[in-house]
């Protein structure tokens, strides 16, 4: 049986719904293979997505898509080595797991 994820559109009206990505600059935390991230980063300045799964986040950058390379950044961490290893940051959107 082959899987549909979000088939009518719904998951990426509701989120157009609640936020404008609009040149902001996006942090996705627990971004896994992407799936959530393709649907918006065209319309973000720059995402920086990060996940703690190795495998997941090899899978979004195996699917990355040329004309987002320089866009997005991913990266295999966990929030709490992201923000302790990191230079200082600032983003306009944070989406943790569906939450805004």
């Amino acid at each position: 049986m082959t899987i549909r994820v979000d088939p009518e559109g719904n998951e990426t009206r509701a989120l157009f719904d609640l936020v404008d990505f609009s040149n902001k600059r996006v942090l996705e935390i627990g971004c896994g293979d992407g799936r959530l991230t393709w649907r918006y980063a065209n319309k973000a300045t720059h995402v920086t997505a990060i996940d703690p799964s190795a495998e997941k986040i090899a899978l979004a950058r195996q699917q990355l898509v040329d004309h987002l390379h320089g866009h997005i950044e991913f990266h295999n961490s966990a929030f709490e080595d992201f923000v302790t290893n990191r230079a200082r940051s600032t983003f306009d959107i944070v989406i943790l797991s569906w939450a805004l």
